[in-house]
């Protein structure tokens, strides 16, 4: 690592097969399909060992990330985010030549739009799922809403079915928790399904997704797919959860001490906001690891190290409870590696994965950034 120009973003190989492949596992037993949500990673790389496959169905979060993978021969994608009118012509250019994209809609505006795009384009393969609120946390419909069914009909023949996210799984403090969350997840959609199919209407799709509900979760069934992202690399805040050891973390930012503050206990590393992000999901939970947990160059955590603050390009590494550091196991231009609060949000800061299996860099895997 010593070759590595810092601030960079180190990927474990090891982990990210070992995570990928307990999902694919986990899923498998309840047969149900995996749809992983490449917008963690941004890699076909590491899109292809979530799937354990060349290629598959999966899910994004920008129409960039359509292109890219659709590039790399990726044929059936769900883009993940609310659509809108403006988005819906290049919509309609990536659907073609064979390729199947999903959007998803809460509202009759919406469904109208996107059936009128649909009809417009007939040589385009656009079909849409009606967003779901299944917990209060972000967008969609509630179940027992009347909207549900006039968006339906105003989707027409795109309607694919539905879908929802459990974001305030990750406000659980508890596992039995998740379990709850991940219930009412299933419950909403299924249920909505089964509204709509009960008035003719088309709900072949059932789609969840979250990394904690979909680990925790002890029923897929009427589920026809699980939407998962953050868990090839897992982070502190699903550490913090209970979700993954964090042993299991894959991606790291490894920087170099670049100043000694004695008087004030502090280290200060060249792997500011701009490497580590401003994310502090762990601040919500019991064990709040500041802008991310400190480790050796090896990737194993420093006693209570912690990035305790970041300015732009810098970062101040102290100890937890404010005591002494020891500055002579950190001589000016040694290297740390930082473990993320939230791993989508600190890979965006970077262009391209430094790849690892052990000690030995292995790769170079690019990101598709941006929208």
């Amino acid at each position: 690592m010593n070759e590595i120009e810092t601030p960079a973003l180190i990927l474990d190989a090891a982990k990210v097969h070992r995570n990928c492949r307990r999902m694919r596992e986990r899923l498998a037993a309840y047969g149900v399909g995996l749809r992983p949500h490449v917008k963690t990673a941004k890699n076909v790389e590491v899109a292809r060992l979530a799937l354990g496959a060349p290629v598959g169905q999966i899910t994004v979060s920008t129409l960039r990330e359509a292109e890219y993978f659709i590039a790399h021969g990726f044929t059936d994608i769900l883009y993940a985010v609310g659509m809108v009118p403006g988005k819906l012509e290049h919509v309609a250019r990536l659907a073609r030549g064979g390729v199947r994209l999903g959007v998803i809609v809460d509202s009759v505006e919406a469904a109208g739009a996107v059936a009128a795009s649909a009809a417009g384009h007939p040589e385009s393969a656009i079909h849409a799922l009606i967003e779901i609120d299944s917990d209060g946390h972000r967008a969609g419909i509630r179940p027992g809403d009347p909207r549900l069914v006039e968006v339906a009909r105003a989707l027409g023949p795109t309607l694919g079915g539905v879908m929802t996210h459990a974001g305030d799984s990750y406000n659980c403090d508890s596992t039995d928790g998740i379990r709850r969350v991940a219930a009412r997840e299933r419950e909403a959609v299924v249920a909505c399904a089964g509204e709509l199919r009960a008035l003719g209407l088309a709900a072949s799709i059932v789609s969840v997704g979250s990394t904690p509900t979909a680990t925790f979760s002890d029923s897929f069934e009427g589920v026809t797919e699980v939407r998962v992202g953050v868990y090839v690399f897992q982070d502190l805040v699903m550490a913090g959860l209970g979700v993954c050891a964090v042993d299991d973390i894959a991606v790291s930012v490894l920087g170099s001490v670049i100043g000694h503050q004695r008087e004030k206990n502090w280290l200060i590393t060249d792997a500011g906001w701009m490497a580590l992000s401003r994310d502090r999901g762990t601040a919500r939970q019991a064990v709040d690891q500041g802008y991310g947990l400190v480790c050796d160059a090896a990737g194993r955590p420093i006693g209570d190290l912690i990035v305790a603050d970041a300015n732009q390009e810098h970062g101040i590494i102290a100890r937890r409870d404010g005591g002494a550091m020891d500055f002579d196991r950190f001589a000016i231009g040694s290297q740390v590696r930082i473990l993320p609060n939230h791993a989508c949000a600190t890979a965006a800061q970077h262009d391209h994965y430094e790849v690892f299996e052990g000690d030995k860099r292995v790769a170079r895997w690019t990101r598709v950034n941006g929208w």
